[in-house]
């Protein structure tokens, strides 16, 4: 079982940038590959990005390449997402989630665990 807690969220402008947090508890965190998703009103759930266990393998959806980065801490159980030069298309309710396997997914329900989701809005 994990249980993960999303932070860092907020109001900002075009341009700026905002680094998400994922706390997880859990001993067996080091051992999950974890993503990224977001919604925005009226949207499905869409995938932003993921890490591997290590942390030396990502993966991002074409529309945040080159802006975001995922990384993470396995001796602090937490995740982040760094995102740069933001658009007001990247408002979002910003998702961690959590997968047992190993290879790579970019479907939400393929993942095992998710938070609660941090609110990310980019103003014009």
């Amino acid at each position: 079982q994990v249980q993960l807690v999303e932070s860092g969220g907020g109001l900002v402008q075009t341009g700026d940038s905002l680094r998400l947090s994922c706390a997880a508890s859990g001993r067996t965190f080091s051992s999950y590959l974890m993503g990224w998703f977001r919604q925005a009103p009226g949207k499905e759930r869409e995938f932003v990005g993921s890490i591997n266990w290590t942390g030396t393998n990502t993966y991002y959806a074409d529309s945040v390449k080159g802006r975001f980065t995922i990384s993470r801490v396995n001796t602090k159980n937490t995740v982040y997402l760094q995102m740069n030069s933001l658009k007001p298309e990247d408002t979002a309710v910003y998702y961690c989630a959590a997968r047992r396997a190993s290879s790579y997914s970019t479907v939400p329900r393929e993942y095992d665990y998710w938070g609660q989701g941090t609110q990310v809005t980019v103003s014009s």
